[in-house]
Order: structure tokens, then C-alpha cells, then sequence
């Protein structure tokens, strides 16, 4: 009975002094509570400080760049691709050193990083493969800023911008075409930029029963006085097609890459002036039904 006795009387000390323990550490921790909220907040303080600077820093960096490769005449698309590269490299730079001063590991993370490159790699092919392309695009110069391109999808437009991911182009109806990198790369690329002069096919259609001589004549005179067109560049009409309904005739000429599209509109209208002021119709399809008896 004694034994039993003490041993209630152990736990019940044992108990008491559990308690005034749990209740010695909570008090302490509300007591240290306010100092670790003022070290957090000082600690987010510092980090805004911090980003803002680093954004202003990058900002300016950027700036100093621009105004570099302005000044040694480097090619737009080339400038706007670097510049986005640093802008991105900077920034996740600048987001590794706020999370160090919160105790964030910088080794740790790359290590991690590192072991986890395959699935991430495997994660974003695509948009390596985009990056990779946009490489190749600014070291092999298929096209640049300016010029007027059609890829292999048949997007066609005006190249606006080459970033790290994405070429940007303005079509001719004032539309924003983004496409790939990696689709430029790996596809056919139509550049009609490269020279200074551009070819142009207009085809129309004209009856059987019309001369074609005197259509030959009359589109031919069309070319001879319309300003786009260049003169001492071959200008053809010939038969380009027999087909159902009509004889196609192939209008070619010449003109100058900045004036092609008003050139080709105007003269669209005035080849339909000149064979309706010459006799000549321009059928439309038709179907001849024989019955039989």
C-alpha cells in the first residue's frame, strides 16, 4: 500500500510539473511572439526594399543595353532577343536573393533543380525547342525585324518582334500572328524581303469567243501605264489555263516590295475596266445539259 501511495504521489509531481512547463512555454512564446513578428515584418520590409531596388537596377541595366546596341547598329531582332533573355535571367536572380534572406537555401535549390532537370526538360520540350529556335532564327538570319515572311502554316505578315519563345507579325489586315520559334525554324520560311523587286501573277478569266489577242493588247496596255509597275521588268499575258468555263489568262508583271499590294489592288480594278472597255466578258461557270429524246 505504501508503494502505491508513492508512486500516485510521483505522478501526481510528475503531472503538476508537466504542467507548469507547458504552461512556462506558452507563456514565453506569447512573451517572444511580438519580437519575431517585428523581425518577419522587418525581414519583409527589407525584401519589398530590396525588389523594388533590384527592379529599378534591372530597369536601368536593361536601358544601358538598349542604348549599347543602338549605338554599335546591332540588328533589331537580335537586341529585343537579348534584352529579354537578360530581363528574364535578371529577375530570377534577383527572386533567388530575396528567398536567401528568408533562409532559403540557394545551394539546396539548384542542387534540387539539378536532379529534377530531366522531367523538367521532358516538361518543357516545347518551349526549349521554342527557345532553341529562336537562337537559330538570330544566328542564321532567315528573316529580321521588317520584313514580310510566310512560314509553312501559310501565316504571312510583317515581322514585328522576335522574343525567346515567340516571333510576332502584323498581317495586312492589321492582325497580331504569334508563331513558335521552333515552328520557324523547322519549317519552310517564305521571305519576301530579300530582294528589292516582287513578282505578280493576276489571273482572269475570259469567254471562248473572245480574242484573245485583242485581251492580250488591252491588258497589255494596262501594264504599260500603271506607275507600280516596273518597266524595264518583263511584263507577260499569257494562256495560263483551257478551264470548264473560260480561257485564263495569266497577267504578270513587276513591282517594287513597298508598293506591291496597292500596285496589285489597283490594278485588280483597272484590268476589269480595260476588257469591259475592249468587249470582252468574263464568264462565269456554267454547265451545258444535253437531253436526249
Amino acid at each position: 500500500m505504501e508503494d502505491q501511495v508513492v508512486e500516485e504521489q510521483i505522478r501526481e509531481i510528475e503531472y503538476i510539473a508537466s504542467d507548469e512547463l507547458n504552461v512556462g512555454l506558452i507563456e514565453r512564446y506569447l512573451q517572444e511572439l511580438p519580437e519575431k513578428l517585428l523581425r518577419l515584418g522587418v525581414r519583409v520590409l527589407l525584401a519589398l526594399v530590396v525588389f523594388f531596388i533590384g527592379v529599378q537596377l534591372i530597369k536601368l541595366i536593361r536601358r544601358i543595353l538598349r542604348k549599347s546596341f543602338e549605338r554599335r547598329n546591332v540588328d533589331v531582332g537580335v537586341s529585343r532577343f537579348l534584352d529579354s533573355l537578360v530581363k528574364t535571367a535578371l529577375y530570377i536572380l534577383l527572386l533567388f536573393m530575396i528567398a536567401s534572406s528568408f533562409g532559403l537555401d540557394a545551394t539546396s535549390v539548384v542542387a534540387l533543380v539539378g536532379s529534377a532537370g530531366v522531367a523538367i526538360g521532358l516538361a518543357v520540350q516545347g518551349s526549349l525547342s521554342n527557345f532553341a529556335g529562336g537562337v537559330l532564327i538570330l544566328l542564321l538570319k532567315p528573316f529580321k525585324v521588317g520584313d514580310y515572311i510566310r512560314d509553312a502554316a501559310g501565316n504571312e505578315g510583317t515581322v514585328e518582334d522576335v522574343q525567346l519563345f515567340y516571333t510576332r507579325m502584323v498581317t495586312p489586315d492589321r492582325h497580331m500572328v504569334v508563331v513558335p520559334n521552333g515552328e520557324l525554324a523547322n519549317g519552310n520560311i517564305l521571305n519576301m524581303s530579300t530582294v528589292q523587286d516582287r513578282r505578280m501573277d493576276i489571273k482572269v478569266g475570259i469567254s471562248y469567243e473572245a480574242d484573245i489577242r485583242k485581251a492580250r493588247e488591252a491588258l497589255l496596255g494596262v501594264l504599260d501605264e500603271d506607275p507600280g509597275v516596273l518597266q524595264d521588268e518583263e511584263k507577260l499575258v499569257f494562256v495560263e489555263e483551257l478551264a470548264d468555263s473560260a480561257v485564263v489568262l495569266n497577267v504578270r508583271c513587276y513591282s517594287s516590295n513597298e508598293s506591291f499590294w496597292e500596285t496589285r489592288w489597283r490594278l485588280m480594278e483597272t484590268v476589269k475596266y480595260a476588257l469591259d472597255d475592249a468587249g470582252i466578258g468574263i464568264p462565269f461557270p456554267q454547265v451545258d445539259v444535253h437531253m436526249k429524246k
